[in-house]
């Protein structure tokens, strides 16, 4: 089989989860023996990934050009996968023009518009935000991500909480839906006994790239509401603030004498991972799963977070490490984990169980390839079942198609 990925960037999986989603889906298809192109109008980053070491082509492509059309075209992929919903909105018109048999697969990373409206309720509260108003949840930006997630043939979903609320708030069709979180391989015996045990580890760590505003805000709570609470009973631990892009505004922050460093992008995240004792993951608002929390249970270091943090993480099974929405509260759950050594140990322990069972690579990557091949056989069914977005495909598709000849014939003046 033949895959186009159309990126929105071009994934960087040591600066933030959605690029280690990323290349996990792309090894997944080249597991398969597909044949991968990755296309993106996205500069490309000094911190990318490698994607023709795993034999995987790389092209770069324009926003509003016809250029597109010949290439694909000249592609005729089997599979387009969609990085988030607005590559799909720029590009999905012309991939159902030339490719109409293409299975059109969009991969949301995390539900954009409920990260969204999270985030305009925690400007107004300033408090946890796990809930949201209706005018807050149903604006702009959710009608066209849900509109691109009816018009595809299937969305990949990270979190079965966004599934659960595309289905009861938006009914979405359960069958345009896939559970896929986040795939690693699993931590064997050996690699748990090889991470360094609470002795030999110090000092708190939070990590994030720091330009998703989730990251940035949750800097801002520890600064302001949390650190200085841990700092007060445990003056000698640090907190290494860790992830890539920091702005001007976020190393104005690094304070030595209050034991607040700003560390910026690390190469080796699993490495600064497994020298810290406790992970702190103090989430106001965002959405999807946190890639923090899971390189956490996997590098055998114990997390503190709040509702918005854990949510969907344990799947059907029990989250088993601390979570509090309370800024008191958060600083005395992390100085318990800090000097406990029980509790950090029993922590430890049960989020490598954890981290097994519910992200197992071979487990996931399965049921998507087996999901792709029954869509490719079925898929005529498959559409005629989604009237729903057959017509907006008709109707929102001719609308996008016309503004971006305007612009390619603006821009060409």
């Amino acid at each position: 089989m033949k895959v186009l990925v159309i990126g929105y960037v071009w994934p960087e999986p040591s600066s933030s989860a959605a690029g280690y989603r990323m290349l996990a889906l792309l090894k997944t298809f080249r597991q398969q023996g597909w044949e991968v192109t990755f296309a993106s109008p996205a500069e490309k980053s000094i911190h990318r990934a490698n994607l023709p070491s795993m034999d995987i082509r790389e092209i770069n492509i324009a926003l509003n050009c016809s250029s597109f059309d010949t290439f694909i075209d000249e592609l005729q992929p089997d599979l387009v996968m969609f990085d988030r919903f607005m590559m799909e909105e720029q590009f999905g018109w012309r991939v159902e023009k030339y490719c109409p048999n293409a299975i059109r697969l969009l991969d949301t990373e995390d539900l954009s518009c409920l990260r969204h409206a999270r985030h305009q309720a925690c400007k107004k509260n300033g408090e946890v935000c796990l809930n949201t108003l209706p005018e807050q949840l149903y604006s702009e930006h959710a009608k066209r991500e849900v509109a691109a997630i009816l018009r595809s043939d299937l969305t990949l979903m990270i979190s079965k909480a966004e599934i659960d609320l595309l289905q009861q708030q938006f009914k979405v069709d359960a069958s345009l839906l896939l559970d896929c979180p986040f795939m690693q391989p699993p931590v064997t015996s050996e690699q748990q006994k090889q991470r360094p045990p609470f002795e030999q580890r110090q000092h708190f760590i939070v990590i994030g790239n720091f330009r998703h505003a989730p990251n940035w805000d949750a800097v801002l709570w520890l600064k302001h509401s949390i650190w200085p609470l841990i700092h007060d009973r445990l003056p000698e631990a640090e907190l290494h603030v860790c992830g890539a892009y920091p702005p001007p505004k976020a190393t104005q922050l690094h304070n030595p004498k209050q034991g607040f460093l700003i560390k910026g992008w690390v190469e080796d995240v699993n490495s600064v991972m497994q020298q810290a004792r406790v992970n702190l993951a103090p989430l106001r608002f965002g959405a999807g799963l946190k890639g923090k929390l899971v390189d956490a249970l996997a590098c055998g270091t114990p997390s503190i977070t709040t509702s918005v943090g854990v949510e969907g993480m344990a799947g059907d099974h029990h989250w088993p490490q601390p979570v509090t929405d309370s800024p008191e509260q958060f600083a005395l759950q992390a100085i318990m984990l800090y000097t406990q050594e029980h509790q950090w140990q029993t922590s430890q322990q049960l989020g490598f169980e954890l981290h097994n069972r519910r992200f197992d690579f071979d487990c996931h990557a399965g049921t998507l390839v087996s999901r792709l091949q029954q869509l490719r056989q079925g898929l005529a069914q498959h559409r005629l079942a989604n009237f729903t977005g057959a017509m907006l495909r008709h109707h929102s598709m001719k609308s996008t198609q016309y503004m971006a000849q305007w612009i390619e014939a603006k821009n060409n003046r």
